[in-house]
C-alpha cells in the first residue's frame, strides 16, 4: 500500500473510532439535556467542564501527540526501540510528578480560577461556589488526560490507531453510567456528573494499557529529567500548547463573555460547539493525527517532496469529507438540535439559542479542521514557533472581534467570531508553510475546495427545503423525527456524491478506488 492509502486508511480507522466517541457524546448530552436543560445549574457544570475540556484537546488531541511523536519517531528510527521505550519512561515519570502538582495547585485556586473563566458568576454566591466545587472535582481529570495521551501517542508511532481513538468513548460511557445511575440518590446531583468526569478520564488512560503492554512499552518510574529526548520534547511541548490552543482558548474567551450574557448563554454555546465538533473530531483530529507519523518520518529522513506532497492530499481528502458536513449542520441545524435535544427540561428556547450559536460556530469548521492538518506538518518539521506566533494574532483578533460582535448578537456574536478568528488562523498558518516549503500545491487546493464547497452548497439547499418546516418548533414524534431526517441525510449524500461526479473530483474517486481494493481484498 502507498503512503497515501495508508494515512487514508489510518485516517479512516480514526475516524471510525472517533465516531463511536462521539456518537455516545451525544447520548452523553442527550441524558445531560433531559436532567438539567438549559440551567443556571447547568451553566455552573459546563463553565466548570471547560476546564478539563481545553485539557483534553490541548493534551489528548493536541499538543502531547505532537511533540512527542515526532521525538519518538526519531528516537525509534535513530536510537532503536529500547533506547525509545527509556524515554517514554522518563516522559511518563515526568508527567506524574509535574502534572500531579499542577492538578494540586488548581485545586487549592480554583476560586481564583473560577474568576478568570466566569467572572459573571460572582453575582451570585451559590452559583459561584458550586462552580468552584465542580471545578475541584474534575480537575485531576488532567493528571488521567496527559497519561492518556502519552500512551495514545506511543501506540501512534507503532501505527495502532483504533484504540487510542476509542479510548475517548470510555469517558462518555462513565459519565452516561454515572448519570443514570447515581443522580437520583444524590443531594446535589451535578456533582455526580463531575465525579463520571474524573472517573472518565482513568478508565480512558486504563482502557489504552493493554496494546501498550502488547507493543512492547512498560511504564516505570525513571527520573532521568535531564534526557535528551525529553528535553527535545518539552521545547516543542510548550509552543505547540500554545499553538493548537487556539481554538479552545477562544472559546474560553467565549465562556468568560457569556457569563455576562443572559442565563442559558454558556448552555446554548456548549451545546453547539458540542455539535461542531462532531466533523472536527471524526475527520479533522483523526486525519491530523493519522498524518503525523508518516509527515515525521519523511521530516526525519529530509524527504520534503514526499511531505509536501502527502499534505496536499491530506488536506484536500479532508476537506473533501468536511465541507459537505459544515453544510449539513448549517442548512439542517434546527432539525438537527430539536431532534438530539429538545425533551424534558429543554424546550424550543433553548433550540432557538443553540441553533442560532450552531450556524456561525459551523462557519469556521473548515478552518479548525484545516489548522490541525497545517500545524502537523510545522510540527512534524520539529517548528513549533511559527504556529504560536499565528496563534497570537488570532487570538488577539478572536477577543477584539467577541467584544464588538457581543452587543449587537449576543452569544451568536461570540459564536462568530471564534469562526473568524479561526479563518485567520488557517489562511496565516497557509501562507507561512507556502513560504517554508515554496511549495504545497496551493492551485490545486483552492480548485479542489470551490468544486466542494459548490457540491456542499446545492447539497445544503436541497436539504434545507425538504426539512424546513414547523414539524421542527415543537417537542414529541421522535421516531418520526428520525426516520425523516436519516431519509433527507441520505438523500443529501447522494446529492453531493452526483455533483462531485460531475465536476469529477479527484478525491471522490480516490475514495471509491480505495473502497474498491478494501472490498476485492475482503472477497478475495
Amino acid at each position: 500500500m502507498d503512503q497515501k492509502g495508508k494515512i487514508a486508511r489510518a485516517a479512516g480507522v480514526m475516524s471510525a473510532a472517533t465516531f463511536i466517541s462521539r456518537v455516545l457524546g451525544f447520548v452523553r448530552d442527550m441524558i445531560f439535556a433531559v436532567y438539567f436543560g438549559a440551567s443556571g445549574v447547568s451553566d455552573t457544570f459546563f463553565a466548570a467542564f471547560r476546564i478539563p475540556n481545553l485539557l483534553r484537546e490541548l493534551f489528548a488531541e493536541g499538543s502531547m501527540s505532537s511533540a512527542f511523536i515526532p521525538v519518538l519517531t526519531e528516537y525509534r528510527q535513530k536510537q532503536g526501540e529500547e533506547e525509545a521505550g527509556r524515554l517514554v519512561k522518563v516522559t511518563f515519570t515526568f508527567i506524574l510528578i509535574v502534572v500531579g502538582l499542577i492538578c494540586a495547585i488548581g485545586i487549592f485556586f480554583s476560586p481564583a480560577i473560577v474568576t478568570v473563566i466566569a467572572p459573571g458568576f460572582l453575582a451570585s454566591a451559590e452559583k459561584f461556589n458550586l462552580t468552584v466545587l465542580l471545578t475541584r472535582v474534575m480537575f485531576p481529570f488532567l493528571l488521567f488526560i496527559s497519561l492518556a495521551a502519552l500512551v495514545m501517542g506511543a501506540l501512534n508511532t507503532k501505527k495502532v490507531f483504533f484504540i487510542p481513538a476509542l479510548a475517548p468513548a470510555m469517558l462518555n460511557v462513565t459519565l452516561i453510567l454515572s448519570i443514570v445511575l447515581f443522580e437520583a440518590n444524590a443531594s446535589k446531583p451535578i456533582i455526580v456528573a463531575a465525579f463520571g468526569v474524573l472517573a472518565g478520564g482513568f478508565v480512558q488512560f486504563a482502557f489504552q494499557l493493554p496494546a501498550f503492554f502488547k507493543k512492547g512499552y512498560r511504564l516505570g518510574f525513571e527520573p532521568a529529567f535531564r534526557h535528551p529526548g525529553l528535553k527535545k520534547m518539552l521545547m516543542l511541548l510548550i509552543p505547540a500548547t500554545m499553538g493548537l490552543a487556539v481554538n479552545q482558548v477562544n472559546i474560553v474567551v467565549s465562556n468568560i463573555l457569556a457569563s455576562y450574557l443572559p442565563s442559558g448563554s454558556i448552555t446554548y454555546l456548549y451545546y453547539s460547539m458540542r455539535l461542531v465538533q462532531f466533523p472536527i473530531g471524526v475527520f479533522g483530529v483523526a486525519m491530523g493525527m493519522a498524518v503525523l507519523p508518516a509527515l515525521s518520518e519523511h521530516a526525519v529522513r529530509g524527504d520534503f517532496e514526499r511531505l509536501r506532497d502527502d499534505f496536499s492530499f491530506a488536506l484536500r481528502l479532508l476537506f473533501f469529507i468536511t465541507v459537505p458536513a459544515m453544510a449539513g449542520l448549517i442548512a439542517l441545524r434546527e432539525p438537527i438540535v430539536n431532534l438530539l435535544f429538545q425533551r424534558g427540561q429543554f424546550d424550543y428556547a433553548a433550540t432557538r439559542g443553540t441553533e442560532e450559536a450552531l450556524l456561525f460556530y459551523s462557519i469556521g469548521i473548515w478552518s479548525v479542521v484545516g489548522v490541525r492538518v497545517v500545524t502537523a506538518t510545522f510540527y512534524s518539521m520539529q517548528d513549533t514557533r511559527t504556529p504560536v506566533k499565528i496563534a497570537v494574532i488570532a487570538m488577539l483578533s478572536n477577543i477584539v472581534l467577541s467584544l464588538a460582535l457581543m452587543g449587537p448578537m449576543k452569544h451568536a456574536g461570540l459564536a462568530l467570531s471564534n469562526a473568524l478568528a479561526s479563518g485567520i488562523n488557517f489562511v496565516l498558518l497557509f501562507y507561512f508553510l507556502r513560504k517554508k516549503l515554496r511549495r504545497v500545491d496551493a492551485r490545486k487546493i483552492f480548485l479542489s475546495f470551490l468544486k466542494i464547497a459548490t457540491a456542499s452548497a446545492v447539497m445544503g439547499l436541497s436539504g434545507w427545503l425538504i426539512l424546513h418546516g414547523e414539524i421542527w418548533t415543537k417537542s414529541g414524534r421522535g421516531a418520526e423525527k428520525a426516520l425523516l431526517f436519516a431519509g433527507t441525510a441520505c438523500l443529501c449524500v447522494m446529492i453531493y456524491t452526483a455533483v462531485s461526479i460531475l465536476f469529477r473530483n479527484e478525491e471522490l474517486g480516490y475514495l471509491f478506488k480505495t473502497v474498491k481494493k478494501r472490498f476485492a481484498k475482503g472477497v478475495a
